[in-house]
């Protein structure tokens, strides 16, 4: 897990004032990351698939988007390796417009970042209701 600083994480500034407050409340919080590409997504995404085949389907929230990932994974079931993966589903995510990756994940328009200790942010969601960053991930089990 790569540790980055919230002006790393590229996000926006009401995302970024976000994390802030969450960093001041909750010292202990790390940043595991902020804005993503299309090529970092799929990485991420394909890190938890390879342990639990239906984590997309499990994890986000029901659009055409998601089921067009977990489609693929269905679809492909001789990938088995992260590499395998990542790069099925990042032949499906580059094709989308800025709008259908945003339904997928929030990370793609800097509107989101990973933190950990999760259950710490959890405890939190005050700063994040005022700041209306990432109502999604609040329903989501995990990003």
């Amino acid at each position: 897990m790569k540790i980055v600083s919230i002006d790393d994480l590229d996000l926006v500034d009401f995302a970024a004032d976000a994390a802030r407050i969450l960093l001041k409340a909750h010292p202990e919080v790390l940043f595991t990351s902020g804005r993503r590409t299309v090529d970092e997504q799929a990485s991420a995404m394909a890190a938890n698939v390879i342990k639990r085949r239906k984590w997309i389907e499990q994890t986000y929230v029901k659009t055409a988007e998601r089921d067009a990932l977990q489609s693929w994974i269905d679809g492909h079931p001789e990938a088995r390796t992260p590499a395998a993966i990542s790069a099925g589903l990042e032949s499906i995510m580059s094709g989308w417009s800025d709008d259908q990756k945003t339904r997928v994940s929030l990370h793609f328009c800097g509107h989101a970042f990973d933190v950990q200790p999760v259950l710490t942010v959890m405890r939190s969601r005050k700063p994040f209701n005022r700041y209306q960053i990432c109502a999604s991930f609040w329903n989501r089990k995990a990003d």
